[in-house]
């Protein structure tokens, strides 16, 4: 009897026989391609945490691959191409469209990006393509493609027969969260994330599944999709521009308007927003009462987030307190000494007598970035596959998409960006290049933004200094 296993591919069914499965495990671990990078992408730049996490990780002993740190970088013989997929963020938005074939396709064209060969510049107005390795070895440094696209991720790279596995960060996570619940003390556990990895319940799924392997009962998970953080913190023109002073019609995240993420007037001291520099923006009537109120930092989208997380934990009683939080968004490590700060404060929070957070929430939440995990996972499939360089260290490589404006149909936002409506109001199977993907650099992301590289990853701001693209 041939035995058979079947793998999801963009909403079908295929079986493969099983004997199939194990050659190709055979021929990845014979693969040569020792000297090729490791390619890590993401929805935008909140991917990079995990790149950062990738060039410090010493959680092994590199000669031996022993569980023991030795002093050294875990992958430090070992280069990397970045792509941040910034044209086609945020994922998260997909599924509320109906567009996940859509965000499938992204995600598989940005799989032929890395184990191609070839990347774009813009010289002498037109495009020019321009030669660079393929990848050995996958890191998929974004909840929302993981959670909707990982198998076909895998499948894909099985059709190729270019013998290249790929590593996803919801896993990680949801291990990381249940080990420490295991040491400290059982409690609910918060998922903050995107719209989109909340729609798809990936988080969820994978904690009762690694809950009931580890034999220990099944927490209680709650989420909250943090829609706008990742966006403001990639500068998103739908959810931040930092040169506004009023509010606008374009604007997308939550607002006294927004009957889906409305932002409760009652709510108001607890939200306790920044105020300053434009951070909030209000629209007043002749009275001088607001009408509406827009976020435009992202401080104020962990603050918003927050407390709708708590508010809504109230209206379910879960009987029990919040002692860890996920941060399921790549970008959000960004922030996560503003989020802890703001559970410190909410924790605290006292009117009239009254903690009203206390009962659903510990004094210390633990936040649970995945990106750890997701390097050692990384590094067990390197050693598993034989592809450990042995062969010469080069220069990484960091590429971002952009539009491209040679398809005349495109339609740009003021700062150069497609336009929401153009970005959601594709379909899939149109065969169109939308996007050229190309090196990062000052016209493609901001001086703010590289500054906040240089501030929380020190350490890949400077690789970013250092790449070749030769």
């Amino acid at each position: 009897m041939i035995q058979s296993i079947n793998i999801p591919l963009l909403g079908k069914k295929v079986f493969l026989p099983l004997c199939l499965l194990l050659m190709t495990v055979t021929s990845i671990a014979q693969s040569p391609k020792t000297n090729l990078p490791i390619g890590v992408f993401d929805s935008g730049t909140g991917g990079l945490t995990v790149l950062n996490a990738l060039l410090t990780l010493d959680f092994f002993n590199n000669e031996t691959g022993g569980q023991t740190p030795d002093g050294k970088p875990d992958f430090e013989s070992e280069y990397f191409q970045y792509l941040a997929d910034q044209s086609n963020m945020p994922y998260g938005n997909y599924a509320a469209e109906n567009k996940t074939d859509l965000l499938k396709e992204h995600i598989l064209k940005n799989i032929d990006f890395l184990i191609g060969n070839q990347f774009a510049v813009f010289k002498n107005n037109t495009w020019v393509n321009k030669t660079k390795q393929p990848v050995k070895l996958i890191v998929v440094a974004c909840n929302t493609a993981t959670a909707y696209a990982l198998n076909d991720i895998k499948f894909y790279l099985n059709q190729q027969g270019n013998n290249i596995n790929c590593i996803g960060v919801i896993d990680a996570g949801a291990k990381a969260a249940l080990e420490w619940q295991q040491k400290n003390g059982p409690g609910v556990i918060g998922v903050f994330a995107t719209a989109g990895t909340v729609a798809s319940n990936g988080y969820p799924r994978t904690i009762k599944a690694f809950a009931k392997g580890m034999g220990i009962a099944e927490p209680m998970v709650v989420s909250q999709g943090g829609i706008g953080l990742a966006e403001s913190i990639d500068r998103d023109w739908a959810y931040f521009v930092d040169t506004l002073q009023q509010t606008r019609n374009d604007y997308k995240g939550p607002s006294i308007k927004n009957n889906q993420y409305p932002i409760d007037t009652a709510l108001l001291k607890l939200y306790n927003f920044n105020t300053s520099n434009n951070k909030i923006l209000c629209e007043y009537d002749g009275k001088g009462s607001c009408l509406d109120m827009q976020l435009n930092d992202p401080s104020n989208y962990v603050r918003y987030h927050l407390v709708s997380l708590l508010e809504g934990m109230l209206k379910n009683n879960p009987g029990h307190k919040m002692n860890t939080l996920i941060l399921g968004c790549t970008h959000f490590p960004f922030m996560k000494d503003s989020i802890d700060h703001v559970l410190k404060e909410l924790y605290s929070s006292n009117e009239n007598g009254h903690y009203r957070y206390r009962d659903i929430l510990t004094a210390e939440v633990q936040l649970i970035d995945p990106s750890v995990e997701t390097a050692k996972e990384a590094y067990l499939a390197l050693r598993t596959m034989r592809l450990k360089n042995r062969e010469g260290k080069k220069k990484p490589q960091f590429f971002i998409s952009v539009p491209n404006t040679s398809l005349k149909e495109v339609s740009l936002q003021p700062d150069g960006w497609f336009t929401y409506q153009y970005k959601y109001g594709r379909v899939a199977g149109a065969h169109k290049e939308y996007v050229k993907v190309v090196p990062f650099d000052s016209s493609n992301i901001s001086a703010a933004t590289y500054s906040r590289f240089q501030k929380a990853i020190p350490i890949v701001f400077a690789a970013i200094q250092q790449a070749n693209y030769k």
